[in-house]
């Protein structure tokens, strides 16, 4: 074995060690960097919905977009599956744990939340006509994800066309209950605030 494929072999293990430590959520940073998922900003707010909003994706298979588009605005939903949940420290992305789930739509990027776990992940959208691709998820660093959206009644409603991200689990996540639109009604709803936010709208 030459010095070259040894120290490869070691830079193996020692990914293969961090992943079997922290377990599968375990994602890449946008710098590219492993860092767990986590946020190391000093200037970020100290709630990790607020931090996750400052965060910006890394282009891993498609340029980072900075377009308005008509989807743009942050959504919630109550999962469907409830009661306790079992720690886990080697299970995959995207699983749809119970409680709280917040996602985010701006200008290309979406920014996705579980308030009971402090599961997120980050990437990139692409909305034309009825169809919206995802990209470039840190937790599925090729995966792209292709799937039908409509609106019915201020939700949100996925169908997937074509994503294998996360064994699977972001179309099953994204599609398991329509999300529900945090933005208000009317502009008289946003200035007194008088309509009836769902649950994780705060």
């Amino acid at each position: 074995m030459t010095l070259g494929n040894h120290a490869t072999w070691i830079n193996f293990i020692l990914i293969a060690f961090v992943v079997f430590l922290f377990g599968f959520d375990v994602c890449l940073s946008e710098s590219g960097k492993t860092d767990n998922n986590s946020l190391g900003t000093t200037n970020a707010p100290k709630n990790k919905w607020g931090q996750l909003l400052q965060r910006k994706p890394y282009p891993y298979t498609i340029p980072l977009l900075s377009k308005d588009t008509i989807l743009d605005g942050t959504y919630a939903k109550k999962a469907k599956k409830e009661g306790e949940i079992v720690p886990c420290r080697r299970c995959p992305d995207w699983i749809p744990y119970p409680g709280i789930w917040k996602l985010n739509l701006n200008k290309g990027t979406y920014r996705i939340y579980n308030e009971t776990t402090g599961w997120k992940s980050i990437g990139t959208y692409i909305v034309a006509d009825n169809r919206i691709i995802f990209a470039n998820d840190p937790c599925c660093i090729k995966g792209i994800g292709v799937y039908a959206w409509k609106i019915e009644e201020r939700k949100l409603i996925f169908k997937v066309i074509d994503d294998d991200c996360a064994i699977k689990l972001r179309a099953l996540n994204l599609m398991e209950v329509p999300w529900n639109s945090c933005q208000p009604p009317s502009i008289e709803a946003a200035i007194t605030e008088h309509w009836p936010k769902p649950q994780g709208c705060d």
